[in-house]
């Protein structure tokens, strides 16, 4: 006899590293946030690994301070200074994106931003790539430091949208989308193309792996066979 389970019909996407590659802006508005307040880092050090988890835990590990102290609000606003008027334009899609949410959408799927970054730069960026438009809502965290926590954010998205688990899917370049997803019982689908690396990603145990944003739809149609079949 076959079992049938709820198949997803909503799919929560990451931003950075999954949708754009923010690199230049994220890192050159950290560097420049930290050389603000007096603690410039050397050029050739590589901070890729910002790119993802909450920005003020990151800049405060950079920092060798603890996430509290007031260095690492300090460094933290210097990078708003940068990032909000010109980082977050230094971005770039990757290919495949936008006819794969048109795609998407055209299938029928309900489509969220499930983002560490505040939302008030995710709608600006998403809006400039003309991306927005295959979004029923654009969730990120607040400028206050709420909801950067992506299992927190995940669980924010289905009370909001009283959306089921079982019914969605997460998808995203690093363990924190990943483990988030699980936290409230979600599978996830991770990309190889992002910011985790491939050790973090296998660590991270999600339901299928992608290595371009096109795959998508097919991986969601298998993740939906297994369901039903």
């Amino acid at each position: 006899m076959n079992r049938v389970e709820s198949v997803i019909k909503n799919i929560l996407i990451d931003l950075d590293g999954t949708l754009t590659d923010p690199k230049v802006g994220i890192t050159t508005s950290a560097r420049y946030g930290l050389e603000k307040i007096g603690h410039p880092i050397a050029e050739d050090l590589n901070i890729d690994w910002i790119i993802g988890p909450p920005l003020k835990a990151s800049l405060a590990k950079l920092l060798n301070v603890d996430v509290s102290d007031v260095l690492a609000d300090q460094a933290l606003q210097g990078y708003r200074e940068r990032f909000a008027v010109t980082g977050l334009y230094e971005n770039k899609v990757y290919v495949g994106v936008a006819e794969t949410l048109a795609q998407l959408t055209q299938q029928g799927f309900h489509l969220y931003v499930a983002t560490a970054k505040p939302t008030v730069y995710a709608r600006q960026i998403l809006e400039h790539f003309d991306l927005a438009q295959y979004f029923k809502v654009i969730y990120g965290s607040e400028l206050n430091g709420e909801r950067t926590n992506k299992g927190d954010l995940i669980e924010y998205i289905l009370q909001q949208e009283q959306l089921h688990a079982a019914e969605c899917v997460m998808v995203g370049d690093r363990e924190y989308d990943i483990l988030g997803a699980r936290r409230n019982q979600i599978q996830g689908i991770a990309v190889s193309y992002g910011y985790g690396s491939s050790e973090e990603i296998q660590h991270a145990a999600p339901a299928k792996i992608i290595h371009t944003f096109s795959d998508l739809p097919d991986m969601v149609a298998v993740l939906n066979q297994a369901k039903v079949s």
